[in-house]
């Protein structure tokens, strides 16, 4: 086995590193430490099954052949690996770049004072010329903007520039990025965020909640879009659009969406404004329309919006793999090897009775349990959805409820099911032609 791990309270370079090693070693398993950093916490909470990685506590360490430690090269800032430290026949491999050393004699070593270990790692892909998916990129190039603070620490070399260019021709999204990043803000900015925080009016069309607000500006406030993106987040809207009154004869508005049901850009183009569909702005002339007007025009051009958009139904895996409550544990597994799936709905389509899914085989442990029937081990009141319902509503209820797996019912049978899967390869395009 060869395992691939990092420090404790993991940071994105560290997070990123692993998966770019997974990448790099394709046998290995990445191991994350149980603690980790806030904002990679919240990553992985959406994210986790989309990269092969698991918890220190998961692995076998007499199983360990080849250790890849990343982003440290000191024993001690690793998550329960004192077992293998003792180890003479384990084959170590570094990667770092903190040049002042550590104590972990490596068989190998990749250690440089880049900006951030990702630069290293990406440095190797490209050489063996391994393609990445834009998931890929987008968690590489977070943790490469925040061990350079953007690319703006003293630390940053030419090399971590030109690797943020390769992530982002290789798809890296940075509306992602920023979200996870979170950057800092200042007290006008902050003022800004709490006003409209406090002045938040929403509507709901076609089950899409969106937010329009009209706030006046006294100066001139620097990263206004950011603002706005991060409002957007907190008030957990699919869409909003701030319209800044800047002076008696201007207005600007500015718009964020996170639905492929709510094209800012189409909407702003009637205000001659343009952008994305995910992001857009527009500067207005008061004499033209002024911020109230602005504001009914937006909702009459949403409310009158007729653009077709994914639903679950288009995501769904069908027919669904079921079994009955008395399938023993044994043939369940197979059946998730051989159809290499992680979960299984017990039942039927009329009688949706539980889901098994991987993490439950962790309760066997001992091997008489594999033929008991798998309605020992299912779990029971099963959220489901329906087929109309949006994507981004399906993935904050995974969210919500930590869970990996929706069955989609239709007028009370089970037509498919929907994964944290099937949801990180639609938001990250990566849709089969």
């Amino acid at each position: 086995m060869i395992v691939i791990t990092t420090h404790k309270n993991t940071d994105f370079d560290a997070l990123a590193a692993v998966i770019a090693g997974t990448l790099l070693y394709p046998s290995a398993v990445g191991v994350v430490p149980k603690m980790v950093n806030k904002n990679v916490d919240q990553f992985l909470s959406t994210h986790k099954t989309a990269f092969n990685i698991v918890l220190p506590n998961e692995i076998d360490p007499e199983k360990v052949e080849k250790l890849v430690i990343v982003d440290t090269s000191q024993w001690r800032r690793l998550d329960r690996m004192e077992s293998l430290r003792k180890r003479d026949d384990l084959t170590i491999h570094v990667w770092d770049h903190h040049v002042q050393g550590g104590d972990i004699e490596a068989s190998w070593q990749c250690i440089e004072g880049v900006g951030a270990t990702v630069t290293l790692m990406v440095r190797e892909l490209r050489r063996r010329n391994i393609k990445l998916t834009p998931l890929d990129s987008t968690v590489l190039l977070i943790g490469l903007y925040e061990d350079t603070g953007h690319l703006s620490y003293p630390s940053t070399c030419g090399e971590d520039a030109l690797t943020a260019s390769f992530l982002l021709d290789s798809g890296a999204d940075l509306n992602v990025a920023s979200f996870f990043l979170n950057p800092p803000y200042e007290e006008a900015q902050k003022d800004i965020l709490f006003q409209l925080l406090e002045s938040t009016e929403k509507f709901t069309h076609r089950k899409t909640t969106i937010a329009v607000n009209i706030l006046k500006l006294e100066q001139k406030v620097p990263m206004l879009s950011t603002i706005v993106n991060m409002y957007r987040k907190l008030i957990n809207t699919e869409a909003v659009f701030v319209i800044f009154i800047n002076s008696e004869s201007t207005c600007t508005v500015i718009a964020r969406s996170g639905s492929d049901r709510i094209d800012v850009n189409s909407i702003l183009s009637h205000f001659g404004g343009g952008g994305h569909p995910g992001a857009a702005s527009a500067t207005i002339k008061t004499m033209h329309f002024q911020p109230d007007d602005i504001k009914d025009k937006i909702i009459s051009i949403v409310q009158e919006n007729k653009v077709n958009s994914a639903v679950v139904a288009d995501l769904m895996s069908y027919p669904v793999t079921m079994v009955s409550a008395d399938t023993p544990m044994r043939q369940v597994r197979e059946m998730m090897e051989e159809e290499k799936i992680r979960g299984i709905l017990v039942g039927s389509e009329d009688k949706l009775e539980g889901i098994i899914v991987l993490w439950d085989f962790k309760k066997i442990k001992q091997d008489r349990q594999w033929q008991a029937p798998v309605k020992a081990f299912m779990i029971r009141g099963v959220e489901t959805v329906s087929p109309d319902l949006d994507p981004a509503q399906a993935a904050r209820m995974m969210v919500q409820k930590n869970i990996g797996h929706l069955p989609v019912e239709h007028e009370g049978r089970i037509i498919g099911i929907i994964t944290r899967t099937d949801i990180l390869t639609y938001f990250y395009d990566m849709l089969p032609e």
